[in-house]
């Protein structure tokens, strides 16, 4: 299994349940421990053979499992074991996408995991599916029917076609209680919407031979303006106002748990109050754009881009203002740049620690 590795981070693993897959697994590591300690095999050492047999090994026991990127990462504790093993805190990207049809990213969500509760930050396409892909990889926190609290940064397409996915899917697979969901105004006619338009959908499950329960399709949708807008045993959870060209309501959120500081940006250009909210947070997940990336659009798109969204040049001034432990991307639009370039644009402006967010990466 793959573990992503971060300076100064833990990496750990996550269980895969697919009974096959461990299988495969196990078979493999027979059988490269069988090749690898063969009288045959232990004979051809002289002959520098060896190194070669341990990498074809290595290569069956990496390919049995799927890739999981798994990182922890805690300024906090200095025994990081410990603070692995105590921490109460998950972040899971289900979504680290753009408006891109992008089939290894899926829309924009991020789920906070509070011991064992979700707590969903915007719901792009394929978020329950991703929800229901981290499930299986050993992420019991995302449970279908647990998906009860969302917060949307901004009412953006991309952020937010996986709305009804949201309502629908996890009451059909018994959710028992009604979705609640905190945004911008306009949340509530969104909502009303989605709901008018499967009235047919839920008179069935309902009132047919389905027999649904009455209440996991609600939604109680809460419009909110800057301040503390939710809190409970896990979290506390702030909204604060970001730069996101002409949208009038955008929103990052700080969250606040018994072991972490996470601030998400949302969809934004380079806002002071994002610094203002991380004050050297353990946690920043930002969206971000390639400047070099930049240079090749049409100068319609980059009057578009500059008033939306950030550069990497203006990531790494606000980082370095910001202090955060550890600096995630996401929402990161490379325009014919590569990954490692655009973390190489981050870097030239910012001394701390960033990665790139992938799908399914845990934190």
């Amino acid at each position: 299994m793959r573990i992503s590795r971060v300076a100064g981070a833990t990496p750990f693993r996550s269980s895969v349940s697919n009974p096959a897959l461990k299988g495969r697994a196990k078979f493999n590591r027979r059988y490269a421990a069988a090749k690898l300690f063969s009288p045959k095999t232990v004979s051809r050492t002289a002959t520098s053979a060896l190194p070669l047999v341990v990498a074809f090994a290595l290569v069956a026991i990496s390919r049995a499992t799927p890739r999981v990127d798994l990182t922890f990462f805690s300024r906090t504790g200095v025994d990081q074991t410990r603070a692995l093993s105590e921490s109460k805190t998950q972040i899971v990207f289900l979504g680290t996408g753009t408006p891109n049809a992008d089939p290894d990213r899926s829309g924009p969500a991020v789920a906070i995991i509070v011991n064992d509760q979700p707590y969903l930050v915007d719901f792009g396409p394929g978020v329950v599916r991703r929800a229901s892909l981290a499930f299986r990889n050993g992420i019991t926190g995302l449970a279908l029917p647990k998906l009860t609290r969302a917060f949307v940064t901004h009412l953006h397409s991309d952020h937010t076609v996986g709305y009804p996915d949201l309502i629908f899917t996890p009451w059909v697979l018994e959710r028992k209680e009604p979705l609640e969901v905190y945004g911008p105004p306009g949340l509530r006619a969104m909502t009303g919407h989605i709901l008018a338009a499967y009235k047919q959908d839920i008179d069935i499950r309902l009132h047919g031979l389905e027999h649904a329960n009455p209440n996991g399709y609600k939604v109680i949708a809460h419009e909110i303006k800057p301040g503390l807008i939710y809190k409970d045993a896990n979290v506390t959870v702030k909204a604060f106002l970001v730069r996101h060209g002409s949208w009038k309501w955008a929103f990052g959120y700080r969250f606040e748990t018994p072991d972490r500081t996470i601030v998400i940006s949302g969809d934004t250009a380079p806002a002071d109050s994002i610094v203002e909210n991380c004050k050297q947070c353990d946690v920043l997940i930002h969206e971000v754009y390639s400047q070099a990336g930049f240079v090749t659009r049409t100068p319609a798109w980059q009057q578009y881009h500059s008033h939306f969204h950030t550069s990497t040049k203006e990531l790494a001034q606000l980082a370095t203002r910001a202090k955060p432990g550890i600096l995630i991307l996401y929402h990161q639009l490379f325009w014919g740049m590569t990954e490692e370039s655009l973390l190489s644009e981050i870097r030239s402006g910012y001394q701390g620690r960033v990665v790139s967010a992938h799908d399914l990466d845990v934190y």
